[in-house]
């Protein structure tokens, strides 16, 4: 079996359970007899950049969804003539994700970050690793409740005396919120997810 029907495989596996599959999983859905035998594949697979393995041996895609092809670039404005020609190829989770251990998805619900081109329902990645900087979108505890907004620095960094920090929408239907007891800044947001 080459890696690519290993990789077809376990992206089945994870498609349809939302989830990577166990080390007996993985046994039985390769027919494999011992586990030793799951061990040397995660790690040909781990090698060949197709998943990952934290230090606790939890495993996460990696390259398990293949590579896309980069055409080239797009005029947002005037249009401009524009042959094909394949500039590259790129693998979606190796691009918008620089530390999987650190990072997850949050469904978005909810319209306070419209101007920001955030809907409901789209997908955001956060990196809980990201130093949260003035003008970064947060994910944000905020005196008893979670909130995504920018973060406004008025002070020297977010752990200042309430008052000096505030959670701005990106909607003028909503006001800025400033802390009055507590504030966590969890993650920064990275990336914006939408299916059309």
């Amino acid at each position: 079996m080459t890696k690519d029907n290993y990789s077809q495989k376990i992206a089945s596996f994870h498609k349809k359970y939302k989830r990577m599959p166990s080390y007996a999983e993985i046994m039985e859905l390769f027919g494999y007899k011992s586990k030793n035998a799951v061990f040397k594949l995660i790690n040909k697979l781990v090698e060949s950049g197709v998943i990952k393995k934290d230090r606790h041996g939890k495993l996460s895609p990696a390259n398990l969804f293949g590579e896309i092809k980069v055409l080239g670039t797009i005029e947002a404005g005037f249009p401009t003539t524009i042959e094909e020609e394949e500039a590259d190829t790129i693998a979606l989770d190796e691009w918008l994700v620089a530390d999987s251990e650190a990072t997850y998805l949050l469904k978005v619900k909810g319209d306070s970050m419209i101007e920001a081109g955030i809907m409901e329902g789209d997908m955001v990645l956060a990196d809980r690793n990201k130093i949260p900087q003035n003008g970064n979108i947060v994910i944000a505890f905020v005196d008893g409740g979670w909130t995504m907004k920018y973060l406004k620095i008025h002070g020297n960094s977010p752990a200042d005396k309430a008052g000096k920090v505030e959670l701005v929408p990106a909607n003028k239907k909503y006001k800025p919120i400033v802390p009055r007891h507590d504030l966590k800044i969890a993650a920064v947001v990275t990336s914006v997810i939408r299916k059309y």
